[in-house]
C-alpha cells in the first residue's frame, strides 16, 4: 500500500476503514443501588423528597433503566487518564506501532474534572494529553477532541472513516472517555444513571475492490426544539453552597425523542449500506437506558418486518456498568471481542449496527462488516 498523507505521497486506490484493535478501561470502584438509599433527593422545584421514599425511588429507577451497578473512577484519576489506559489496551490488542498513527480523536464532553474541583479542564486538549502520555513523538500524528454528546465516539469513528477512505491517512485511534460521576448532581435522581469509563478503537485503511469494515454512516442534529433536553444547570438542592453547574436531563422528552428518531436514522443508514436489518447479527446501542434501548430495537424491528427479535442481537452492559456516555459503545465492543460478555460473539462476515443518541440533540448510526 502506498504511504498515506503526512507519512509520504498521497495514497491512491479504494480503501475501507477496518477496526484492527480495541481497548477499554472499566474503573474498579463499584457503586450499587443501595448506596443511594441515604441520599437527599430534591424535586426540580427545590422541594425535598422524604428519604423514606428512597427505597421506592431506587427500585423504580432500576426497573426503568436496568442499572443495578455503575463504575466510578478512582479519586486520583481524570478522564484523560482513563482515555490513555483504554488507548494502551487498544494498541496492545492491535500490535501496531503507535508512531504510525495519523490521528488521535478523543470524544468527551467535560474535559478533565478533578475529584476535588468540579471545573472542567480543557487546555491542553485531552487528545494532546493522551498523545503525550502515550509517548508519541511523531508530529504528523494529529490529536484533537470532539464534543458531540453521547454519540461522540461514534462521530469520531465517522470522521476517521473520511480521513482513511480519502487516502490521506492510514491509521486513526478513536477514544471515548468520560467521568460523569463528577458532573452529576448528587441531589438529582438521575445521578443514579451515570458512570465513568473509557473505550477505544484503532481504524486502519485497507485497500481492496470490496468495501468491508465501515459500510455506511448517518448523522443528524435536532437543535431548534431539542438542544436543551440535556444541559448544564444548578443543583436541585436550593441550599447548595456554590454556583456549580451539573448535568441535567429532561428524561421523558429525551426518551420520546430517541424512540421517534433513532430507528428512522438507523434505517437510513442500512439503506445507504445496501443491506437490511434481517442481514444484521448485532445492534450495538449506546447504553443509556435499558428500557429505552429495548424499545428502540423493538420499533426498528417493526419498521423492517421482524416479528421476533433474536436475544443475541442486542448486547447490553448497562446493568453492571451504568451509562458512561461516549465510553459505552467502544467498551461494549471491546468486551464482546475479548470474550467478556457471555452469550455474545462477533465472527468474520458478521454485520453490525452501531447507534447512539445524546446531547445536541445528536443521533448517529454506522453499519460495519466485520473482518479480521
Amino acid at each position: 500500500m502506498n504511504a498515506a498523507g503526512p507519512h509520504g505521497t498521497l495514497a491512491t486506490g479504494v480503501f475501507s476503514s477496518v477496526i484492527v484493535g480495541t481497548g477499554a478501561l472499566i474503573p474498579e470502584q463499584r457503586c450499587v443501588s443501595r448506596d443511594f438509599l441515604h441520599h437527599q433527593f430534591f424535586e426540580e422545584d427545590g422541594r425535598p423528597f422524604d428519604q423514606e421514599r428512597n427505597p421506592a425511588i431506587v427500585a423504580k429507577l432500576r426497573e426503568i433503566t436496568e442499572i443495578s451497578e455503575r463504575r466510578y473512577a478512582a479519586d486520583e484519576q481524570v478522564t484523560s487518564d482513563l482515555a490513555t489506559l483504554a488507548a494502551e489496551d487498544a494498541l496492545t490488542s492491535s500490535g501496531i506501532d503507535r508512531e504510525s498513527l495519523d490521528y488521535i480523536i478523543v470524544a468527551h464532553n467535560f474535559g478533565d474534572v478533578r475529584h476535588d474541583n468540579r471545573r472542567s479542564d480543557l487546555v491542553p486538549s485531552l487528545g494532546s494529553r493522551v498523545k503525550c502520555r502515550l509517548g508519541i513523538r511523531n508530529p504528523n500524528c494529529v490529536a484533537y477532541d470532539i464534543a458531540f454528546g453521547c454519540p461522540g465516539w461514534l462521530q469520531g469513528m465517522i470522521q476517521a472513516d473520511y480521513y482513511l477512505r480519502s487516502g490521506d491517512a492510514r491509521r486513526a485511534l478513536v477514544i471515548g472517555a468520560e467521568v460523569l460521576s463528577r458532573v452529576s448532581d448528587p441531589h438529582d435522581r438521575d445521578s443514579m444513571i451515570y458512570a465513568d469509563g473509557a473505550g477505544a478503537a484503532i481504524l486502519e485503511a485497507r485497500p481492496g475492490p470490496d468495501r468491508v469494515g465501515i459500510l455506511a454512516h448517518a448523522t443528524r442534529t435536532d437543535a431548534v426544539e431539542h438542544a436543551w433536553l440535556l444541559r448544564m444547570d444548578r443543583s436541585s438542592n436550593p441550599d447548595f453552597a456554590d454556583d456549580t453547574l451539573f448535568l441535567k436531563m429532561d428524561g421523558r422528552r429525551l426518551y420520546e425523542y430517541a424512540l421517534s428518531t433513532v430507528p428512522d436514522l438507523v434505517s437510513t443508514c442500512l439503506r445507504k449500506a445496501g443491506v437490511t436489518l434481517q442481514d444484521v447479527q448485532k445492534v450495538l446501542l449506546h447504553q443509556a437506558n435499558g428500557k429505552m434501548d429495548r424499545a428502540i430495537l423493538k420499533r426498528l424491528c417493526r419498521l423492517h418486518g421482524l416479528v421476533e427479535i433474536p436475544e443475541e442481537m442486542l448486547p447490553m452492559t448497562i446493568a453492571d456498568l451504568g451509562n458512561s456516555s461516549v465510553a459505552t459503545l467502544p467498551t461494549l465492543l471491546d468486551l464482546i471481542l475479548k470474550g467478556h460478555l457471555p452469550g455474545h460473539r462477533i465472527e468474520p462476515g458478521d454485520l453490525l449496527v452501531f447507534a447512539s443518541v445524546g446531547a445536541g440533540m445528536n443521533i448517529n448510526a454506522l453499519v460495519y462488516r466485520w473482518v479480521k
